[in-house]
């Protein structure tokens, strides 16, 4: 699994990026970017799917992979190699159980929370906010963000206001990676 999981973790979402969905893909695959998350909250499910087989297309030639946002459905029918859950989903123990090789990432807002998503089975966590982000409450901060590192023994991704001026301190707390949207629309 560790060979899938990469230090920079790019979360889509085509009505922020500058250009449209397959060049700033292939914009951000030419920057590095080797794991994706396909999240188009807006899109139904046919859309979604067809959007899941063209990241997939786009992907290939590239040792790069993407999770679907909170569908399992669409993640198990097309290229994902996993699903990622926001903090009110489906317990991924129960996934575990029928799918016991997708890789399951899950949306923490607090340690109890990433301690809750490490015990039930979960591949990775995200912990956000970290910084400032519209509509997404108030900051955790890098203090919070390197306690929540050191309880955690699984990857740990921070998310939520990180830029350029604030992304060397975040990486020196010790989390395994960075995700986000804005930061790598380039």
């Amino acid at each position: 699994m560790n060979h899938i999981l990469k230090k920079f973790y790019a979360i889509t979402d085509r009505k922020q990026f500058k250009y449209d969905f397959e060049v700033q893909i292939e914009r951000m695959l030419k920057n590095g970017i080797r794991f994706f998350q396909l999240r188009e909250k807006d899109l139904n499910s046919e859309e979604l799917f067809k959007l899941s087989k063209k990241m997939e297309s786009l992907l290939k030639g590239y040792d790069a992979f993407f999770t679907v946002n909170d569908r399992l459905d669409i993640a198990v029918v097309t290229g994902a190699v996993g699903v990622h859950l926001p903090e009110k989903s489906i317990p991924i123990n129960e996934i575990r159980r029928k799918f016991p090789d997708i890789i399951i990432g899950k949306s923490c807002h607090s340690l109890e929370d990433a301690l809750k998503a490490e015990k039930e089975g979960a591949d990775y966590i995200f912990i956000s906010p970290i910084f400032e982000t519209p509509n997404k409450g108030k900051p955790l901060g890098i203090s919070y963000l390197k306690e929540v590192v050191k309880q955690i023994n699984i990857p740990v991704y921070a998310l939520g206001g990180i830029n350029e001026e604030n992304i060397k301190d975040v990486l020196n707390t010790g989390v395994f990676g960075v995700a986000g949207i804005r930061i790598f629309i380039k």
